[in-house]
C-alpha cells in the first residue's frame, strides 16, 4: 500500500511534467524516448534471469504492443483531438475497466459497496477535471467524437494490458514482465517516432531532458514494476481505486506550476475521490481470515 501511494504521486506528477516537455518534443517522439531510455534499466532487471519460452515471449510482445504503441499512441492522438478535461475523465475510466476485466478474466469478486465506491471516485475525478457538470457537458458538445473515441480505445487497451500482465506476473514476477513488455513496446515506438520527426521539430532542452528521464526511470521502470507487483499481490480493485488520486495530484501540481485555479469543485471532487477509495478498498467478508 505504501508503494502504491508513492506510485500515485509519481504517476500523478507525470501529467503536468509531460506538458512541460511537450513544448520542446512532439508526443510520439517523447513517448519513444521515454521507453528507449528505460530499455537499459529493464535489461538490468532481466540480468541473470532465464529466457522466457517462445510462447511466453510472444505473449509478452503482444502485451507490449497493446499497452505502449496502441494505448499510448491512441492517448496522444486523442488528446490532440479533444479537450484536456474530457480526455482526463475518459482516461480515469482505466481503473473501472481494470476491475471489470479482473472480474471477467481473473474471477476476482467485487461487492456492491466496492462498485459504488468506484463510481463515486469516477464522479469525483470528473468534477475535479471539469470544474462541474456544466463544464463537462459543454466540452462534450463542442469537441470531436473521434478524439473521445481514441481516448476510450486507449483506456481499454491500457486496462486490458494491466490485467493480462497480472497473469504473467504470477509466472515470471513483476520485474521481467514489465521489462519484456516495455522492451517490445519501445521497439514498436521507434519507427513511429521516426515517422513523426519527418513532419515535426524536436528540441533538446534541459527541462525536456529532465522530464524524459523522470518519465523513463521513475514513471516507466519503477512505476511499472510497482504497479504489476501490486496487481499480483492485491485484489485489482485496491490498486485500481487508488489510481483515482492521480488526477487530483496532477491538477494540484498543475496549479502550482501553471497557476491553474482550484475552486470549490476541486475540493468537492477530491472528497468524492477519497470517499470512493475508502468504499472500494473495504475488505470483503472473511478477509481477516485469509
Amino acid at each position: 500500500m505504501g508503494a502504491l501511494l508513492a506510485l500515485v504521486a509519481i504517476w500523478g506528477a507525470s501529467i503536468p511534467l509531460t506538458k512541460l516537455a511537450l513544448r520542446d518534443l512532439p508526443p510520439l517522439t517523447l513517448t519513444a524516448l521515454r521507453y528507449v531510455i528505460a530499455a537499459p534499466a529493464f535489461m538490468v532487471l532481466l540480468h541473470g534471469r532465464p529466457f522466457p519460452p517462445r510462447r511466453a515471449l510472444a505473449a509478452l510482445g503482444a502485451l507490449g504492443v497493446l499497452g505502449i504503441p496502441m494505448g499510448q499512441v491512441a492517448q496522444a492522438l486523442g488528446v490532440a483531438r479533444t479537450s484536456a478535461s474530457v480526455a482526463t475523465v475518459i482516461s480515469a475510466t482505466i481503473p473501472i475497466f481494470v476491475v471489470v476485466f479482473a472480474v471477467l478474466r481473473l474471477r476476482q469478486p467485487i461487492r456492491t459497496c466496492q462498485a459504488v465506491g468506484l463510481v463515486l471516485a469516477l464522479a469525483g475525478v470528473g468534477l475535479v477535471a471539469t470544474g462541474g457538470p456544466g463544464g463537462l457537458a459543454a466540452a462534450l458538445r463542442t469537441q470531436a467524437a473521434a478524439g473521445n473515441a481514441l481516448m476510450l480505445v486507449s483506456a481499454l487497451s491500457i486496462a486490458l494490458y494491466y490485467v493480462l500482465s497480472a497473469e504473467l506476473v504470477g509466472r515470471y514476477s513483476a520485474g521481467p514482465t514489465a521489462a519484456w513488455t516495455s522492451l517490445f513496446g519501445a521497439g514498436a515506438m521507434v519507427p513511429l517516432a521516426a515517422w513523426e520527426l519527418r513532419y515535426a521539430t524536436a528540441r533538446l532542452t534541459v527541462p525536456g531532458v529532465g522530464v524524459v528521464l523522470y518519465l523513463a526511470l521513475l514513471v516507466t521502470v519503477a512505476g511499472m514494476w510497482m504497479w504489476l507487483h501490486a496487481l499480483h499481490e492485491l485484489p485489482a480493485r485496491v490498486p485500481a481505486a487508488l489510481q483515482y488520486l492521480q488526477p487530483v495530484v496532477g491538477v494540484g501540481l498543475s496549479a502550482a506550476l501553471f497557476g491553474d485555479p482550484l475552486g470549490a469543485s476541486f475540493w468537492f471532487g477530491t472528497s468524492a475521490v477519497l470517499l470512493g477509495i475508502a468504499a472500494t478498498t473495504l475488505p470483503g467478508p472473511g478477509a481477516h481470515r485469509k
